[in-house]
């Protein structure tokens, strides 16, 4: 069986925490251990899900924060469910699900 696995980024969290609550804030600090990126840079690193993130930003991020990478990063995994096939396999009717199918209509003639 497959398994979807994602994460959760709380960088805001923690820097609120921290209060620190603007990406400018970290700039400077971010510089002084030798990470040099620009506001723009950094304010989507705060307030976006990073896909690709360097060893030595998130060193520093954990060193500014006093925090673990566990801390700024979540994972979550679980069972991917099961595709449907076009083959014609169709999934069984939840029980009582008759109740919910309309009568046919029955037409009298005009008396």
């Amino acid at each position: 069986m497959k398994r979807k696995v994602g994460y959760t980024w709380k960088l805001r969290e923690i820097m609120a925490d921290r209060r620190i609550y603007t990406a400018t804030e970290l700039v400077p600090l971010l510089r002084e251990r030798g990470i040099d990126l620009s506001a723009s840079q950094v304010h989507r690193l705060v307030s976006g899900t990073p896909e690709r993130l360097s060893l030595q930003v998130m060193s520093a991020l954990c060193d500014i924060l006093s925090c673990t990478p566990a801390d700024l990063v979540t994972t979550t995994a679980e069972n991917a469910g099961v595709r449907k096939t076009a083959t014609g396999d169709l999934p069984t009717p939840p029980s009582g699900a008759e109740k919910f199918r309309p009568r046919p209509a029955r037409i009298l003639p005009d008396a």
